[in-house]
């Protein structure tokens, strides 16, 4: 009984200790890369998209999220990289070449920004990256990781409560 429930401990810690990270790691894309694009694609002026884009940019390049795909067993283009980064990239060209122009072309350009990094479905309006993005290039060791904690911490509880009804 007692090898169980140290066993079923260890094993929930380590699912614990997963979860925090998987929190943790999304909370820092939220903040270096999501919460910019957001406000690249609600700036108001070319200066403002520029700058927040740039802070994005930064953290991608940062990461080397430039090429790839976040998925594990097939490769799907929503979940391509490379697409999606030279795509934010040209924006901020297009931002560039734009800081010169009339008023209303750099709304069109600004308002092309914004149908570029968002996407629109029945909960709202929502900033477009690749499903998994914050925690690449690791998926593949997460989804396993994963999958081990989740059936070891099962077993463990199983085991666990079999042994709880044997003493009563």
């Amino acid at each position: 009984m007692k090898k169980v429930t140290i066993l079923a401990v260890i094993v929930s810690a380590l699912w614990l200790a997963t979860m925090v990270w998987f929190i943790c790691l999304r909370v820092e894309f939220n903040q270096n890369c999501k919460g910019y694009l957001k406000q690249a694609a609600d700036a108001n002026t070319i200066e403002l998209a520029i700058e927040r884009l740039d802070k994005a940019i930064n953290y991608v390049e940062l990461k080397d999220w430039t090429d790839g795909y976040t998925s594990i067993l097939w490769r799907t283009e929503d979940e391509n990289i490379g697409f999606w980064y030279t795509n934010i990239k040209a924006s901020r060209t297009e931002l560039e070449k734009a800081l010169d122009s009339s008023q209303m072309e750099q709304t069109n350009v600004l308002m092309k920004l914004r149908e570029t990094l968002t996407d629109n479905n029945e909960n709202g309006t929502y900033i477009t990256y690749p499903d998994g993005l914050w925690k690449y290039p690791h998926n593949m060791e997460f989804a396993v990781f994963s999958w081990i904690i989740h059936i070891l911490l099962i077993v463990m509880w199983i085991l666990w409560l079999i042994k709880i009804s044997e003493g009563f």
